[in-house]
């Protein structure tokens, strides 16, 4: 039995679907490289994941406390 050889609507929007995520995904890389540039290199001697962080017991966070 012969198939309709012409692509489903919804095989094209599909693809159109995933075209647009491309679209998205390079916008946001495009977008993290530029704030990377303009951001500069981080200083040295530092780890910007634990900058901040202070040795020692944390305080006990906003659901943890009693009333």
């Amino acid at each position: 039995m012969a198939r309709n050889a012409r692509p489903t609507a919804a095989k094209r929007a599909r693809e159109k679907e995933l075209i647009e995520r491309r679209q998205q995904k390079a916008a946001k890389r495009e977008d993290t490289k530029r704030r990377k540039a303009e951001q500069g290199p981080a200083p040295s001697g530092v780890d910007p994941d634990l900058e901040g962080i202070t040795p020692g017991p944390q305080p006990l966070a906003d659901w943890q406390l009693e009333e």
